[in-house]
């Protein structure tokens, strides 16, 4: 296996001009991390974080300010015309809304097949790997003929992610693929992806908004706050110490795993909204929702920087902050 990371985003900024006002909105700011070869990587933060933002950039379906985004040493942010059309079924994606994503003229058949057809593949390979596939991802051929409309939202979804997988990426990016679906249902396509990545190696991006289910499922997660990224760690550390405030209270923020009359619920510790990402605080963004902010918090924005335990955090005071972490 080749040394050094899978996919290296280096000082991403993704920025949007506002209709109507002579304002830019950086809904990315400087974003840094790496995912490993065969590494589950998680990305969550609230709405309006910017972590689809970096989904949608890495696939180049949005605009890239500045940064460098570097897959296996081939910098995607550079590549036009026919080199990105080649390069782009290295890195697939699965979407959201499982219905939006699937034409509801084409039979899963075809949908799966589609990716394969536009990479100019044999008809006679697609055949067989299309049956494949479906059975990888928990279905049986009987559904290769039925129409999307015939399909639950979990069978829709993984339709969706064979589809992703019949071009054989190195990475699959899932933005917020579960948030649509049942508790049941998410469990099911969760573990789904946990087999797929060992049975094949791939490397995934998982993005969502819920920590719980991305705690569960990668091996590391970066949290995002209004653009940037505020702590970088391992799951496991992570829910147990984290370092950042903003972690902190999404963990409190959590339900309680076995609720009990013995024990006092956790306060709430964040409060208001989040910042709009046009006029965002200046220093540490967290800083107007944060119970421990300090006059440093508003002069001085804190970079992310290495602690003690392996992560990276973006707080001036993380190492005096005593913080809790997910009840047992």
């Amino acid at each position: 296996m080749p040394a050094g990371p899978l996919l290296s985003v280096d000082a991403l900024c993704v920025q949007f001009d506002l209709p109507g006002a002579k304002a830019t909105l950086k809904a990315v700011d400087g974003v840094s991390f790496e995912i490993g070869r065969g590494e589950i990587f998680g990305l969550i933060g609230e709405s309006g974080s910017g972590k689809s933002s970096v989904a949608r950039a890495i696939m180049r379906l949005a605009p890239i300010a500045a940064g460098a985004i570097t897959l296996a040493g081939t910098r995607l942010d550079q590549l036009q015309g026919r080199e990105l059309r080649r390069h782009r079924r290295r890195v697939q994606m699965v979407f959201q809304d499982s219905s939006d994503s699937l034409d509801p003229r084409m039979t899963v058949r075809q949908a799966i097949a589609e990716p394969l057809r536009m990479q100019d593949a044999p008809p006679a390979d697609a055949g067989g790997l299309v049956a494949s596939l479906i059975q990888r991802v928990g279905l049986d051929e009987s559904h290769l003929d039925r129409k999307p409309h015939t399909l639950s939202g979990g069978q829709k979804q993984r339709v969706n992610i064979a589809r992703a997988l019949a071009l054989s990426p190195e990475l699959l990016v899932c933005d917020e693929a579960v948030s649509a679906l049942d508790v049941s249902v998410q469990a099911g396509i969760i573990n789904l992806l946990l087999s797929l990545q060992q049975e094949l190696g791939i490397s995934v991006l998982f993005i969502s908004h819920d920590l719980g289910v991305v705690a569960h499922l990668a091996d590391r997660v970066g949290v995002m706050y209004l653009g940037r990224l505020a702590e970088v760690a391992s799951a496991e550390a992570l829910t147990s110490r984290p370092r950042h405030p903003y972690t902190e209270a999404l963990l409190a923020a959590e339900p309680e795993p076995r609720p009990s009359t013995h024990r006092a619920a956790r306060p709430p510790l964040i409060a208001g909204e989040v910042p709009s990402a046009a006029n965002p605080p200046s220093g540490c963004r967290f800083r107007t929702r944060c119970r421990y902010v300090r006059e440093r918090c508003a002069a001085e924005q804190p970079p992310l920087r290495p602690v003690d335990g392996g992560g990276l955090v973006a707080c001036h005071f993380a190492e005096e902050l005593v913080l809790e972490g997910r009840r047992a």
